[in-house]
């Protein structure tokens, strides 16, 4: 299974959000600056998130994306899953209707993907970002 550029800009986008949670809308903009991100791209990202009830966007010359909860309610998954769909592989089954003895494998990889990224908030990426930078290390989301 592979991310696609989707789900991993989406994640970047959303932890720079968090990382400015409580200051104010943030402009588009200044997500793709801070994140190395295209901006024409990111626009395409933020329907569904919207759509989804992860971000708020607010108008006008102050305006830009506030995320609608907080940083500790919103996981990874939760991002995923709207802009991927579902999360790891489908077994054999699922996938040509005919089960197979590797099923349980992906199943246990399907589990053990879903685990860590509904374990893993938002909120968590911004106190491990600081703690790298804190430390000095150079980290790219």
């Amino acid at each position: 299974m592979q991310l696609s550029t989707r789900g991993r800009y989406g994640v970047r986008a959303m932890f720079e959000l968090a990382r400015r949670y409580g200051q104010g809308p943030v402009p588009l903009r200044e997500v793709a600056e801070a994140q190395q991100l295209p901006e024409n791209y990111l626009e395409q990202l933020m329907a569904p998130l919207r759509k989804g009830g992860l971000v708020q966007s607010v108008r006008g010359a102050q305006g830009g994306y506030v995320l609608a909860r907080s940083p500790r309610q919103i996981t990874v998954a939760d991002i995923v899953r709207l802009l991927d769909g579902p999360i790891g592989p489908e077994t054999d089954q699922e996938a040509t209707g005919t089960p197979s003895v590797a099923d349980p494998v992906w199943e246990a990889v399907r589990q053990a993907i879903t685990d860590v990224l509904e374990g893993t908030t938002l909120d968590d990426l911004v106190r491990q970002a600081e703690e790298r930078q804190r430390r000095g290390y150079m980290f790219y989301i």
